[in-house]
């Protein structure tokens, strides 16, 4: 009797022993795989909104671009234009350098062919300053403010216009001025002015 004790508590006691075994090595078993098993955390990258668009911000259509036309640039009145050209001319002078020509002061629509004629240099043209009622002779080349000179043809005179806008654009065209034609004012004076342009003539 005393042994089938002895051998019931031993085999309750190696029974305990594997259950105590089995239980150790199923717990880390399933450490193991869980470990094995556990997925990787998605590397999050923050999304900066104020190089782009807010994505929780409703989408508004962009304001179409709109195109600024430059406008043609200010031009002085004729009496700044008069004082800027004694200022270069004084200038010019003070530093012994050739003095700029008076029609550089002046606006192509503002001067009248009234004559062309034949000189030692060549052709000339007499052109009169119609706001200050003065006459200049000029030659190919002569400078204006906004123009030159190009040619001297046998009825007119040709010149390249020159326009300047703000925003710092220049457009340049041809530009022809006709002899003036002679109206009833001055008709008794004509044929002689007439008489001396065609003899100074080849």
């Amino acid at each position: 009797m005393m042994m089938q004790v002895k051998q019931t508590a031993r085999i309750r006691f190696t029974s305990f022993l594997l259950s105590a075994a089995l239980l150790v090595a199923s717990g880390f078993a399933i450490g193991v795989v869980a470990q094995e098993t556990q997925p990787q955390k998605p590397v999050v990258t923050k999304r900066s909104v104020g190089g782009g668009r807010d994505p929780f911000r409703k989408y508004e259509a962009p304001l179409p671009k709109v195109k600024v036309i430059a406008g043609q640039a200010t031009v002085p009145s004729l009496q700044e234009r008069i004082a800027q050209y004694k200022a270069q001319k004084t200038a010019a002078m003070n530093a012994r350098m050739p003095a700029p020509k008076p029609t550089t002061a002046l606006l192509l629509s503002e001067i009248q062919v009234i004559g062309i004629s034949r000189s030692p240099r060549g052709y000339a043209a007499i052109v009169e300053a119609t706001p200050i009622k003065l006459s200049y002779v000029i030659y190919p080349g002569e400078p204006f403010f906004d123009g030159q000179l190009v040619a001297i043809e046998d009825s007119r005179l040709v010149f390249r216009h020159e326009t300047v806008f703000t925003d710092g654009r220049r457009e340049r065209k041809v530009e022809y001025k006709p002899l003036r034609q002679p109206t009833p004012v001055n008709s008794m004076t004509a044929p002689a002015n007439n008489q001396s342009v065609a003899t100074a003539k080849p």
